[in-house]
């Protein structure tokens, strides 16, 4: 008896005879030319014919708007690859007018940032955290994905590190990237003339004093009910997502970014027993001047200037009800990110590696 020992070619549907051979074994089906081409030794067809059909598959996205600044060559020659990347995918790449013009050769699209808002299916942010808070704040009203490529310090926000751009970049045009949803601030600015102006935030809303050396004075009041009158050199009023901004430096917590608050962090306050608080994402908080002779201040969103405020006028920070959208590699984890940022799970006589 002739023992017989049959071996499975993948995606073949029959055995492979290796000893005892009665018949001569049929040759494998024919694969597309352009997985034999991908058929290197020692690899599997069925596995490279499978990457070849995903980098071959129609994107999720259409157009990608690449949000960056070329003061750093580090910064320009990741933004010069992606574009290439991208146009190879069958993306057309975006920029705004002027950066556009340091793509030397690259096949990008220049728009307005009105343009970019509007046609941009995805947004690429790649620097530091300021760099994605400017691309969110371009796509605010529009909840448009953006993946942040690090190129900065901290980065909480920005977190695919420039060795696995590409791949990140790939995973997000296959749909295959965590999807995390960020509420953002509104912020209302009542002038004492009666004008409104309004912004929207992903971590804070910031007052602060028009000019250095003078105490600004102000009171604080959260759902209609006062809370505090502070004397120092502002507030911050964060999200969940800002709590590793701002509001830090603040000593405000850290707090998770899926949670449903907002961190009240009075900036430099003269009364030691003024201390951040933390209330419900459901919030209305409204800041008003002291009527003083030289009471001024000015607010902003996201580091954007809003505007100007004197007293008699009011600022109102609430939910907006609108949400970013951030694209994260696979496998993201909040506390590793924390981890990696602020060099915990060190113990104090290990030196840093």
């Amino acid at each position: 008896m002739v023992a017989v020992l049959a071996v499975f070619y993948p995606g073949s549907g029959y055995p492979q005879q290796t000893k005892g051979v009665k018949r001569p074994p049929r040759s494998p089906p024919e694969l597309p030319i352009q997985a034999r081409l991908l058929r290197w030794p020692g690899h599997a067809p069925v596995i490279q014919e499978a990457n070849f059909k995903r980098h071959a598959m129609t994107p999720k996205y259409r157009s990608c708007a690449l949000v960056t600044r070329f003061a750093d060559a580090r910064v320009a020659e990741s933004a010069g690859l992606l574009a290439r990347h991208l146009a190879a995918r069958g993306v057309l790449p975006l920029a705004l007018l002027g950066e556009s013009d340091h793509f030397d050769g690259e096949a990008i699209l220049g728009v307005s940032e009105d343009e970019l808002a509007e046609r941009a299916e995805l947004v690429v942010a790649i620097g530091g955290d300021g760099t994605l808070l400017y691309a969110a704040g371009l796509v605010a009203e529009r909840g448009t994905p953006l993946l942040g490529i690090n190129r900065g310090r901290l980065g909480f926000l920005t977190d695919v590190m420039p060795e696995v751009m590409l791949s990140s970049i790939d995973s997000a045009l296959a749909g295959e990237c965590e999807v995390d949803h960020r509420e953002l601030l509104e912020a209302e600015l009542l002038g004492d003339d009666g004008q409104t102006i309004r912004g929207l935030a992903l971590n804070d809303v910031v007052l602060q004093k028009w000019q250095s050396g003078h105490v600004l004075d102000f009171e604080t009041w959260i759902n209609g009910r006062y809370v505090n009158t502070h004397g120092g050199d502002g507030l911050v009023v964060s999200s969940a997502t800002g709590s590793t901004a701002y509001a830090l430096s603040c000593g405000g917590p850290i707090v998770e970014p899926g949670l449903d608050i907002m961190v009240v962090a009075p900036i430099c306050p003269h009364a030691l027993s003024d201390r951040p608080i933390v209330v419900s994402g459901r919030s209305t908080v409204a800041v008003k001047l002291v009527d003083r002779a030289d009471a001024r201040a000015e607010v902003s969103c996201d580091g954007r200037l809003l505007g100007a405020m004197s007293p008699g006028g009011q600022l109102i920070v609430r939910p907006s009800g609108r949400r970013s959208t951030l694209l994260h590699p696979v496998g993201y984890d909040y506390y590793r990110l924390l981890r990696s940022k602020l060099n915990w799970g060190r113990r104090s006589f290990d030196t840093p590696g």
